[in-house]
């Protein structure tokens, strides 16, 4: 029975010995696998900053030209109101029209027959002028057949005192 005690020592030690050379493989392979890792956690970090740091740019940027945006916006807006400020004026200048036409269309339809006289009267003047324009062109013919008649002549004892 010794001998089984030993054998089973033995089996036990090549165990021990087994399992301590697969936890060695294992550990050397958790090791490498560890600095695989570590070095991929440096690149990320790297590349990180870099990301970190163009977002702080982009960050800037983005606040300069919201600024920008923001002056511009208030510029535009008093032009805006200049522009509202002139269609206000339009408004009151057509409504003022309106009202000067509506005031004439009444005027004129209160005196329409003051109107219609006042027509008449210049159609009247501008057929008399056309006329006496056409008398005024009109050539003025002379009779051949009767001559100018001569003035009487003085007596003869008033021709000498000329």
């Amino acid at each position: 029975m010794e001998i089984i005690l030993y054998i089973s020592a033995a089996v036990a030690a090549v165990g021990f010995l087994v399992l301590c050379v697969s936890l060695a493989i294992t550990l050397t392979a958790m090791k490498k696998t560890l600095n695989n890792l570590a070095g991929t956690v440096g690149a990320l970090q790297n590349q990180l900053d870099g990301i970190t740091r163009e977002t702080t740019d982009l960050l800037h940027k983005t606040n300069g030209l919201a600024e920008d945006i923001q002056d511009k916006s208030l510029k535009l807006n008093s032009v805006v109101d200049a522009v509202k400020g002139v269609g206000t004026n339009v408004q009151q200048l057509n409504n003022s029209i309106g009202k000067i036409t509506h005031s004439i269309s009444r005027s004129v339809e209160n005196n329409e027959e003051k109107i219609a006289q006042v027509v008449q009267w210049g159609n009247v003047a501008m057929e008399l002028r056309e006329k006496w324009k056409a008398r005024k062109l009109k050539p003025t013919s002379f009779n051949t057949e009767y001559p100018e008649p001569q003035r009487a002549l003085p007596p003869a004892d008033k021709q000498s005192s000329y």
